[in-house]
């Protein structure tokens, strides 16, 4: 039986999902794509817009996932500068995943808009903060890094930093203009009936259960029925299970928490984030912030590393947000829930081709909402004759993570520590 969507503010709030009915009985297709988040639905979106043949499988609902219950936050970039991302890859494929990643903000603004999918979309820009000089330092290289190759980048300090953000805790923070924020469960939703339209199936309530490859096609294998394709998308990051055990074993699902206020006064959300830009920081461990459509605030970081719903357990970050705004001392906090992204180890996301006609793509390390929908654009390529060479992210083998049992202790550790060195200022 499919899980119910877990609670959350989206889920309170969000609006109609499409009709996505479980498969029933065999069927044929050209591409299958297992999981209903933004990698997935991206994935079948763009397959159909090329003509192709898709079928989705997604176990519960589309959007049931990281997916429906992030940060919303559209971030530009991958994890490290593109100084470094260029000397890891080379200047030729690194330049191209710098200018690939770098414009997902833009890609997926604008596919919201070719399909009219309506998430409180406000394209208003991300502030990454740093509060601490070591971390200063690394926003303002980044920042350089950024404006040498003409990205919508500027560098605020001091009195222009505290004026975009309402505190006077940052001492430097990048803005770029072309990232922002939506409602991540209603973009799902969306994306689902884009796909739909554009002339994929999708199916809800369907888990898929084997996968094998038997006369020159896949076969993946489902309780109510089997779908006959030539190629096959795995695109369940943080939720990847052991349909292939070394690409579980190759990521640290990490869960990520929320808490959210009720819509606060306009002086106070004045106060709080002048320009409505999606904020986070450069700390020990990432807290991340938004002032959504509705006016309400959600702040989000590392939490318990197992489900919760309610904000009981993560009151440590309502106090962070006190301590950063007095102004919401004794407002109404409504909704607490959390979610699994996936860490890679090396912080790259991962694209794979463990056999022929057989696609993986998870790991957005924090960075999902833009990324796995600018990928969805590439795996589509991929998953119909693009070369791997001529994609602008590197098809890598799947390398299981050593001890990867132990890596859940470990993380909760880290979580622990980092949130201990960022309170103290260590």
């Amino acid at each position: 039986m499919p899980a119910p969507l877990p609670p959350s503010l989206y889920a309170a709030t969000a609006r109609p999902a499409p009709a996505t009915p479980p498969l029933d009985g065999d069927r044929q297709a050209d591409v299958v794509v297992v999981g209903g988040g933004f990698t997935g639905l991206s994935t079948a979106l763009h397959l159909a817009e090329r003509g192709t043949d898709v079928v989705l499988l997604e176990a519960n609902e589309p959007g049931w996932g990281a997916s429906g219950r992030n940060g919303g936050q559209v971030n530009p970039g991958l994890k490290y500068d593109p100084d470094q991302v260029e000397a890891d890859f080379g200047p030729d494929l690194g330049s191209r995943m710098v200018r690939f990643a770098w414009a997902a903000p833009e890609t997926t603004f604008t596919l919201i808009r070719r399909w009219q999918i309506a998430c409180d979309a406000l394209q208003s820009g991300t502030l990454r903060a740093a509060y601490r000089p070591r971390a200063a330092e690394g926003v303002r290289r980044s920042a350089e890094q950024g404006m040498r190759r003409g990205m919508p980048v500027t560098l605020l300090e001091a009195e222009a930093a505290r004026a975009a953000t309402g505190t006077n805790r940052y001492l430097a923070v990048m803005r770029d203009v072309s990232g922002g924020h939506v409602q991540p469960l209603d973009y799902a939703r969306g994306l689902a009936r884009a796909a739909q339209q554009a002339g994929a199936t999708v199916h809800g309530g369907t888990r898929v259960t084997g996968l094998r490859r038997a006369n020159g096609a896949w076969h993946v294998a489902t309780p109510t029925g089997t779908v006959r394709a030539s190629a096959v998308v795995l695109g369940t990051n943080g939720y990847t299970d052991d349909l292939l055990p070394d690409l579980r074993r190759s990521i640290v699902p990490v869960f990520s928490a929320i808490a959210a206020t009720a819509p606060l006064d306009p002086a106070v959300v004045r106060a709080v984030m002048p320009a409505r830009s999606a904020l986070y920081e450069s700390g020990h461990i990432t807290v991340y912030l938004r002032v959504d459509q509705a006016g309400r605030l959600l702040i989000g970081g590392r939490g318990p590393q197992q489900p919760i719903a309610g904000f009981d357990p993560i009151r440590y970050l309502i106090a962070y947000a006190e301590r950063l705004w007095p102004a919401l001392r004794g407002v109404t906090w409504t909704h607490g829930w959390n979610g699994q992204l996936a860490i890679t180890r090396d912080h790259y996301p991962h694209l794979h081709q463990p056999a022929p006609g057989l696609i993986a793509c998870l790991g957005y390390n924090g960075r999902g909402v833009a990324l796995s929908t600018a990928m969805g654009g590439e795996i589509a390529k991929f998953a119909t004759g693009t070369e791997a060479r001529d994609l602008d992210m590197p098809v890598v083998p799947i390398t299981p993570i050593p001890f990867h049992g132990m890596w859940r202790l470990a993380v909760g550790a880290r979580v622990l520590e980092g949130r201990l060195r960022d309170r103290f200022g260590l």
